[in-house]
């Protein structure tokens, strides 16, 4: 996937798409799913869609510089409002669909938002409850609801002209690669969520680059199932829009399985969250003798050539060749069976977990960036790739490691400012350069690696630094678990506090006759603590003595969005899971320092 041409602004990214002639991808530049399959929506109707309620905008007054919020899952209606408000030189308010009904009325009231763009009845109920302390003016309602007090994104739509407007096109064409495009509200793991200003410039200097290598043909698909609400997100399905890959939205996760089968993508870019349920859900399927023995000795087999398969390389060993045909061309088939490049990014993917991908024969590229990035800083390709690195740093950006460890970043992709406030901006940047927070090292060649997040790094009362992060992933190497945190700032020593994978576990309970009456009286089981002590003992061989965990803390509670222990990127809030659980913590060291002294 390749494009000769810079495009400088998302507005010429639009013109490329609707402008690619009458070639077969034109003909389904997107696609949506409907009561008998997925219906293509042509270039011909983005464009009228999109010009539609660019009209719509302008009648009520919108001008270069408003800002418009959009509170949707994914959907073709998400990016035909995304584009249009951008033609207009609108400044663009992404909220995500699973935010509460008051933290959608901050982002609104803090945004200055004049209008929303909201998808089904749930959300148009959060909306309307807040219009008027938020000010905004009005409501479209993409799904078919009809209501007095909205308006149907369909009408707007099919208002559209069925030509080109040379009005629209001449006054899209003024906007410059400085101008607003967006306001982002980061995840907000730490804190109040802040609105981050990226212009046209920084998203497109960032997708007309990030996937230059990958190869992908004009007319490949994609699902796109990640929330646009994120940067990563639409980041991708602008690169992918802008190499001529078609885009099948996938609103809900849980229908992602079946739109893979229909699909059949040729990329498939998700958090490791995704790729590690993908891998639970081959363990859970393993679970019989059977087909365990079957799934080990596949991995064994595909251990032997990982480092064909990380070197973009097809294995021609009889061996290999069957257990692929057994093992792990089901695998593949899960997402798809068409796949030829896996992506990932938005959080560290795990050295544990790419090792296993590399071992069923697939190659992950993982990336690595922040929202005030646009968002890729760096990203493994088939060209240049390193297991346990997060690749080489784009062309366009410069990356220097400070004297602490931190990843300082600079280039034309970086962001200007937070919305509304000035010091935060001013401390975010040292020397002309972004400080991301996070903690890394590039080596000889080059390659960018990303230890942990600079706040989440633990200092224990003995004054040693433990990286969380990395041992997190090694704990979650483990099927039988499904999160793994590890705990100990300002204590004598680190603990960890493990989430098991339940299908799992209570298939074990049952075959160790383990009763059980609900998931807090299985945890609480001596065995099952049994269990998870050995987990963590595996993982202790491989530390350093001052990282090494003392205790574990099972959970029964598992993490949520809904229970404020998830962003709605499916990040892990580690300070809201650790004040989630401060009883059973201060216990547990209470314990340990009126236990006897070895």
């Amino acid at each position: 996937m390749t494009g000769p041409e810079t495009t400088r602004t998302v507005n010429e990214l639009f013109f490329r798409v609707v402008g690619q002639g009458k070639d077969r991808q034109a003909e389904r530049v997107m696609l949506h799913r409907g009561a008998t399959g997925w219906i293509p929506i042509s270039s011909h109707e983005l464009y009228r869609n999109t010009a539609g309620v660019v009209k719509a905008l302008r009648e009520w007054k919108i001008v270069k510089g408003d800002r418009i919020a959009i509170l949707s899952e994914n959907r073709p209606e998400w990016a035909t409002a995304d584009f249009a408000v951008m033609l207009l030189g609108g400044v663009v308010v992404p909220i995500y669909p699973t935010l509460t009904q008051d933290q959608v009325e901050h982002l609104l009231r803090d945004s200055g938002s004049r209008v929303a763009f909201v998808s089904t009845q749930a959300q148009l109920d959060k909306v309307l409850a807040i219009q008027g302390p938020t000010g905004l003016e009005r409501v479209v309602v993409m799904d078919p609801i009809e209501n007095p007090r909205t308006l149907r994104m369909e009408h707007l739509m099919l208002a559209g002209p069925d030509h080109r407007d040379p009005t629209l096109d001449a006054a899209a064409a003024t906007i410059k690669p400085e101008d607003l495009a967006t306001l982002l509200y980061t995840s907000g793991t730490t804190g109040i969520p802040k609105g981050v200003m990226l212009t046209h410039g920084n998203l497109a200097c960032n997708f007309s680059c990030s996937l230059g290598e990958f190869g992908l043909a004009a007319g490949a698909s994609s699902v796109s199932f990640l929330p646009l609400s994120h940067i990563t997100a639409r980041h991708v399905d602008y690169a992918l829009l802008h190499g001529g890959v078609s885009l099948a939205y996938c609103p809900f996760l849980e229908e992602l399985p079946r739109a893979l089968r229909e699909v059949q993508p040729a990329i498939f870019v998700a958090v490791p969250r995704v790729y590690e349920k993908i891998r639970l859900q081959a363990e859970q399927t393993a679970r019989s003798f059977a087909k365990r023995h079957i799934l080990d000795w596949a991995l064994a087999i595909g251990r032997e050539h990982r480092t064909e398969i990380l070197a973009g390389e097809t294995p021609t060993a009889w061996s290999w060749r069957m257990a692929d045909r057994i093992v792990f061309s089901q695998i593949r088939q899960g997402m798809g069976g068409q796949v030829q490049i896996f992506i990932s990014g938005g959080a560290p993917l795990g050295r544990e977990l790419a090792e296993w991908y590399a071992d069923a024969g697939i190659r992950i590229h993982e990336g690595y960036g922040l929202t005030e990035t646009s968002p890729v800083i760096a990203v493994n390709s088939p060209k240049a790739h390193r297991l346990g690195t997060v690749g080489k740093p784009l062309a366009n950006v410069e990356v220097r490691i400070a004297d602490d460890g931190e990843i300082l970043v600079r280039g034309p992709s970086v962001f200007g400012g937070y919305w509304n406030m000035p010091k935060e901006s001013t401390e975010a940047f040292t020397n002309g350069f972004f400080r991301t927070g996070d903690i890394g090292n590039l080596d000889t060649e080059g390659f960018l690696s990303v230890t942990d997040r600079k706040k989440d790094l633990i200092k224990t009362s003995g004054g040693k630094f433990i990286a969380p992060q990395p041992i997190e992933a090694s704990l979650r190497d483990n099927a039988l678990v499904a999160e793994a945190v590890v705990i100990g700032d300002k204590r004598k020593f680190p603990a960890a506090m493990i989430l098991p994978y339940f299908p799992l576990l209570e298939d074990w309970a049952h075959a160790n006759q383990v009763a059980f009456l609900s998931r807090k009286e299985l945890v609480r089981n001596p065995q099952v603590q049994a269990l998870y002590e050995g987990v963590v003992d595996s993982v202790n061989e491989k530390l350093a003595r001052f990282e090494k965990l003392k205790k574990t803390i099972v959970l029964d509670e598992e993490f949520s969005v809904a229970r404020g222990t998830l962003t709605p990127t499916l990040k892990m809030k580690r300070r809201e899971v650790e004040a989630r659980h401060r009883q059973e913590i201060e216990a547990l060291y209470a314990a340990a320092d009126q236990a006897p002294q070895s």
